[in-house]
């Protein structure tokens, strides 16, 4: 693979050489091959082959939160989808507040940020209480608060 110009914009979309990237087969490939580098550059890594990318604010975009409950235990939880197609449950002590008050968090086992799309972010929202004296953001889930920090996106 050689060193193509590959961006990946703030809303998640994938270009090459400025053409817009849609078909799903090839990006479920980069997904699966995405890598970051010692330095915090995103590349696709296929056998000895690198290819960084030019990515705008973070690869994995969360484009829709569901509430569920835990068949094994019972408990509330809530899931991300990413742009990826791919679900997962989020890890309630990575979400963070970023720039204009963006939500991110980690995911992929912590391998990864993820930004909320705009959407995602009211989704969220429904679950978001702020404190009396306005001093602070949490989720009450299960009876237990998860603080959500404000954070400068590289500090995740």
């Amino acid at each position: 693979m050689e060193n193509f110009k590959i961006k990946i914009d703030k809303d998640g979309l994938w270009y090459y050489n400025g053409a817009h990237m849609f078909r799903k087969e090839i990006l479920n490939i980069f997904f699966k091959h995405l890598k970051i580098d010692e330095c915090g550059r995103y590349l696709i890594e296929l056998g000895s082959e690198r290819c960084y990318l030019d990515v705008e604010d973070t690869a994995f975009i969360v484009e829709a939160v569901f509430k569920t409950r835990n068949p094994a235990n019972g408990r509330d939880q809530i899931e991300v989808l990413l742009n990826d197609g791919s679900c997962e449950i989020l890890e309630m002590s990575s979400l963070q507040r970023g720039k204009k008050n963006v939500p991110y968090c980690r995911v992929k086992e912590g391998k990864f940020t993820a930004r909320f799309s705009r959407k995602s972010y009211y989704q969220l929202a429904e679950f978001i209480e702020q404190s009396e004296n306005d001093a602070y953001f949490f989720i009450d889930l299960n009876g237990e608060k998860y603080f959500i920090n404000e954070t400068q996106i590289s500090d995740l």
